[in-house]
């Protein structure tokens, strides 16, 4: 499918349609600190609601998230998942842009190294390595549980296995938090993120190919696809971001997340060590709290009658997935922290043909970080906070802890 900026036809007044409106900023400093406040104002005023800064609607309600996620007929991919025109044209042809028999193809591609490895072979290489890691901070008593311990796993494994060459790696953590900051609407945020993305693709035209990257990796797979014809070679580099990008700072926010909410709800950490079984439930709960991605968008195929509001095709729709997580009619008492409650359903993955393809590495990870951590920690103690300001992403840019 050819690649066409769609406009909403009457942006200017969606009063026509019965939409709700809200001159509300989700992407703004406060909202991306705090976002809950304005979640629920969304959520209270409707399915689905016009946010007229932006000139998009906005969905917030698990319902509706859902549903626009697993419907890809309606709400497409292929225009692009993000909030301004020029990062949806760069990234055509990836697998987050793409629908239909295109995206199956693609992403049969992406995820066939993962699905080659052994999960037994591969549980045991990230218990192993995560064991020695917490071995060593929690040696310290006092580390970064960003920068020095959810950064760590993710690098050593995803990187390595990814295959790229050493030189450039290092900025690889760079890439992606600005790739993510390149997603929101075309702010300053997002025009100051742009030239760390041009190195990123340069970096992916000229270093990631044959020759320069491990022979049987991730990334060498995508240029035997280039090579049997299955994907064009002007499509290659943006196939390789899908692996230089979210298989790493998803899974750091979310380590970090953990960290965080468990050092805020110490009983909840006790109850996890006491019931280590809890640990799916646990890591779900966490993802369902404060989802690392919170938000992608849709473009309208056709006319969609959300609950009674009308989307308009051509117009555009934010899947606010941090905000279905925590909306109550889904999860009663949904700001409480509560690793029994098993969320399975939560949308941090996102759901439908577009669900995170390496999702159980991601938990593999998180589980095997927590329970060396839950082996050898009572109790964690912040000692300095921040947060990471990214249009996408929700974490934090540095988390210092002590533990006993």
């Amino acid at each position: 499918m050819s690649i066409i900026p769609i406009r909403l036809k009457q942006a200017s007044d969606p009063a026509n349609q019965a939409a709700p409106i809200s001159d509300a900023d989700p992407y703004c400093d406060e909202s991306l600190i705090d976002p809950w406040p304005m979640y629920r104002e969304l959520q209270a005023l409707g399915p689905a609601v016009w946010l007229s800064k932006y000139h998009m609607f906005a969905l917030t309600r698990y319902d509706s998230v859902a549903r626009a996620l697993k419907d890809a007929s309606a709400f497409s991919s292929a225009f692009g998942v993000m909030m301004n025109d020029e990062m949806n044209y760069a990234l055509r042809g990836n697998t987050l842009c793409s629908d239909g028999h295109d995206h199956q193809r693609l992403r049969r591609i992406i995820a066939k190294p993962m699905a080659l490895i052994g999960r037994d072979e591969l549980k045991a290489e990230i218990t192993t390595k995560a064991e020695q890691l917490v071995d060593r901070l929690v040696a310290k008593r006092r580390f970064c549980a960003v920068a020095e311990l959810a950064a760590a796993l993710p690098v050593d494994i995803v990187a390595n296995a990814i295959g790229l060459p050493e030189e450039g790696r290092e900025r690889m953590l760079v890439w992606a938090e600005q790739m993510f900051n390149c997603f929101g609407p075309l702010n300053d945020r997002t025009r100051g993120a742009f030239p760390v993305l041009q190195e990123m693709m340069h970096y992916a035209k000229t270093q990631a190919v044959r020759g320069k990257l491990k022979p049987g990796s991730w990334a060498e797979g995508i240029i035997d696809a280039v090579d049997r014809g299955d994907v064009d070679e002007a499509v290659r580099p943006v196939l390789m971001i899908d692996y230089m990008g979210p298989s790493l700072d998803t899974t750091i926010y979310a380590i970090g997340s953990g960290v965080w909410l468990f050092a805020n709800h110490p009983e909840q950490w006790q109850k996890l060590r006491e019931l280590p079984p809890l640990m799916p439930s646990a890591i779900a709960e966490i993802l369902r709290m404060e989802a690392p991605i919170q938000s992608f968008s849709r473009l309208l195929t056709r006319e969609y009658d959300m609950d009674g509001v009308v989307l308009p095709a051509g117009s555009r729709a934010i899947t606010f997935y941090g905000a279905a997580n925590r909306d109550e009619r889904q999860f009663p008492n949904a700001d409480t922290f509560d690793v029994t409650r098993n969320p399975a359903e939560h949308l941090a993955f996102g759901s439908g043909p577009h669900a995170c393809i390496g999702m159980h590495i991601a938990r593999l990870e998180m589980a095997a970080i927590f329970r060396a951590l839950a082996a050898r920690v009572r109790r964690f103690h912040i000692e300095e906070e921040v947060r990471s300001l990214n249009h996408v992403l929700r974490g934090f840019a540095k988390l210092v802890v002590t533990v006993e």
